[in-house]
């Protein structure tokens, strides 16, 4: 029997036994669920019915030895579809691909007892979904981590956003108090943020807080420049503060040039500087 044969009695087999592999499949995937839900035995019944509606017709136009022609593609968006919607939710690669994996529980019985009488068939036939099933199964474990690497890249932006909260402290007045390490994504980040909230406010002064800083080194000087200079363009002047006998020190080291660079002890000494820059002062009642 030819390839072609063998792809298109499997087709016949799968669209001629549905209802059974389904209910079969359906039965083995709530055993092995780890959430017994409504709502996930209902996801679970919804993507075991769309997979086995597409497996014959793409095993009857595309055979079963590549799942990566254009007969294929709709199996393959429906994994995918499946793969993100579960990566989202948080569940792991491995669920996932058991999902596709456990298919074989109950599709080999329906080839054993249709093909019992034609060993050689019987044998090249389980050999070959089975090979199809590691296939797909494999296609969703590479969709679920390239949507699980978005997510946390993702995430990690949005964090970095958080972590840069930009302040208006007083008319004219912003604060940046950065909080752990400096790098290049970061500084992009706070570069971003300042430039914004100066083009918000109009903003003539900015004070950017290291207290949170743990270490100043040539890298982290460098960024503090880039930030101050970019603002300095905008029309900003800027104010660092948190400046403590440590850092101090570093950067006496390392040579950094910060004399155009207005540096305060507290972010209360350089509030009092920038209050003056603007024209206003702080008195107590």
């Amino acid at each position: 029997m030819t390839t072609n044969e063998n792809a298109n009695r499997i087709s016949d087999l799968i669209k001629q036994n549905e209802a059974a592999i389904q209910s079969d499949w359906l039965a083995n995937l709530q055993k092995q669920a780890i959430r017994t839900d409504a709502k996930t035995i209902d996801q679970l019944r919804r993507h075991s019915t769309q997979l086995l509606a597409l497996l014959p017709k793409a095993t009857l136009n595309g055979g079963v030895d590549d799942i990566d022609g254009g007969a294929w593609d709709e199996v393959r968006n429906m994994l995918a579809e499946i793969s993100v919607e579960r990566a989202k939710q948080g569940s792991t690669p491995s669920d996932t691909a058991t999902f596709v994996f456990s298919l074989k529980q109950s599709l080999f019985p329906v080839l054993r007892d249709n093909l019992v009488a034609d060993p050689l068939a019987l044998s090249d036939a389980l050999w070959r979904v089975s090979s199809l099933l590691d296939k797909l199964g494999l296609f969703t474990i590479e969709i679920f981590q390239k949507t699980r690497d978005q997510i946390i890249v993702r995430q990690q932006q949005e964090l970095l956003e958080l972590s840069t909260p930009v302040v208006k402290l007083w008319q004219d007045v912003l604060a940046l108090p950065l909080i752990g390490t400096l790098d290049s994504a970061r500084t992009q980040v706070v570069m971003e943020s300042l430039l914004q909230k100066i083009v918000d406010t109009g903003a003539a002064i900015a004070i950017i807080d290291i207290t949170g800083v743990p270490t100043v080194d040539t890298l982290v000087a460098q960024h503090l420049m880039k930030t101050i200079a970019a603002a300095r363009l905008m029309g900003a002047d800027c104010i660092i503060s948190g400046i403590r006998p440590q850092i101090a020190q570093t950067i006496v080291h390392l040579g950094v040039n910060l004399e155009d660079v207005v540096t305060k002890a507290t972010l209360a000494d350089a509030f009092v500087v920038a209050l003056a820059r603007v024209g206003a002062s702080v008195v107590r009642a």
